[in-house]
């Protein structure tokens, strides 16, 4: 399959950006870009010839597929569903229909073997999609567990590292580094080729350094599930932020965090804020009543809480309501595409997503001038 997209504004996931410019996608890959009219060379070869302008307007924009590498369901399902791959399948389209073209599957808490359980099953049914499995825990601090069941959380020297990284494609784990035995798991687990999340977490400062000095690179929903920013007691936040090794993910629905940090978080981190959805199974689908794992969950307005309680439990986010989100409060285009894109790909090492250069993978999301997703392919195929 052989693909151009023409006459457009094109973001390519890096700083630069194309006033009017094209991209050529070429047996899954993306083959070329560039400034002005493409060569007639790349005209000729394109087997699908799409004119941006035409389909979606005068303010037409061009960038990478989106990367969501922390999201745990949608359109009613949720990755721990018993058939994974309907629910794999739901949940990928439900996404793709908003930009995103490739996630990473976020499980919640649980006891170890149903973990391996469901890893397996997810690995089973895997798609051009499905990036891997992001376990957010169980090792988790209990006050700061958030939407994860109490009874499902476990100490470090419950887990098997082994086990858990031969069941599936595990690429990243958030761990609460003050239980004992963390740092411990935390090396474990990045010996064996996973990425670590520091999350769900009251550490302080010293204690979150030394997570990170272990091989943490991440830190899970910034500001949500730890305790807050202070100016003496910097904690976790302050540790990622003042640490070039730690990339921020930020749930961009102005509920998680408001909207007037967004801009001065990515001044603080520039290239590496990292836009997640930490969508539920409640994205894309009405309000009402829903599960995240072994919870009740209410979602009014958009809103996804805890029955009967003030606590957040996910979000209904998809990544292209992110996007707007931090555009709107300012961030400039193209950090905000690069959040979505290029820098939570870096994140768990997939360097061949999240750009529009040659070789990455043949991802692009075709927008109008107001941020709306019009057209998806991933690797060359049309998705939406």
């Amino acid at each position: 399959m052989s693909l151009l997209l023409r006459d457009a504004r094109v973001v390519t996931g890096a700083s630069a950006e194309i006033d009017r410019g094209w991209v050529h996608l070429a047996d899954g890959l993306v083959h070329e870009a560039g400034a002005g009219d493409p060569p007639p060379a790349v005209v000729s070869a394109a087997v699908d010839v799409v004119d941006a302008r035409e389909v979606a307007g005068p303010g037409a924009l061009v960038t990478p597929g989106l990367v969501d590498i922390h999201a745990h369901g949608g359109g009613g399902s949720a990755f721990e569903d018993p058939d994974a791959a309907a629910a794999v399948d739901r949940i990928l389209g439900v996404h793709a229909a908003h930009g995103v073209t490739r996630v990473v599957a976020s499980l919640v808490s649980a006891a170890p073997l149903a973990l391996e359980h469901t890893i397996g099953g997810l690995s089973a049914a895997a798609r051009p999609g499905l990036l891997g499995i992001h376990l957010e825990g169980p090792c988790l601090d209990v006050d700061h567990r958030g939407a994860h069941a109490p009874w499902a959380l476990r100490n470090p020297a419950s887990l098997d590292v082994e086990r858990l990284t031969a069941a599936g494609t595990l690429v990243q784990i958030t761990i609460a580094p003050e239980l004992p035995g963390a740092l411990d798991l935390i090396r474990a687990f990045v010996a064996a080729g996973v990425r670590v999340a520091v999350g769900h977490t009251g550490a302080d400062t010293a204690t979150t350094r030394r997570a990170i000095a272990a091989g943490a690179t991440l830190l899970t929903h910034a500001f949500n599930a730890m305790p807050p920013l202070h100016h003496r007691a910097p904690g976790r936040v302050g540790a990622a932020l003042a640490d070039e090794a730690m990339t921020l993910e930020l749930i961009a629905d102005g509920t998680h965090v408001d909207p007037s940090l967004f801009a001065p978080l990515f001044r603080a981190a520039p290239g590496r804020i990292a836009l997640v959805s930490d969508a539920m199974a409640a994205a894309g689908s009405p309000d009402g009543d829903y599960r995240l794992g072994d919870l009740a969950v209410t979602v009014s307005g958009g809103i996804a809480r805890l029955r009967d309680t003030d606590t957040i439990a996910g979000s209904t986010l998809t990544l292209d309501r992110a996007v707007r989100g931090v555009v709107a409060a300012g961030v400039p285009l193209v950090d905000a595409v690069a959040a979505a894109t290029r820098v939570p790909a870096g994140a768990i090492g997939r360097d061949d997503l999240g750009l529009l250069q040659p070789g990455c993978r043949g991802d692009a999301v075709l927008w109008s001038e107001d941020l709306e997703p019009v057209a998806v392919w991933r690797d060359g195929i049309r998705l939406s």
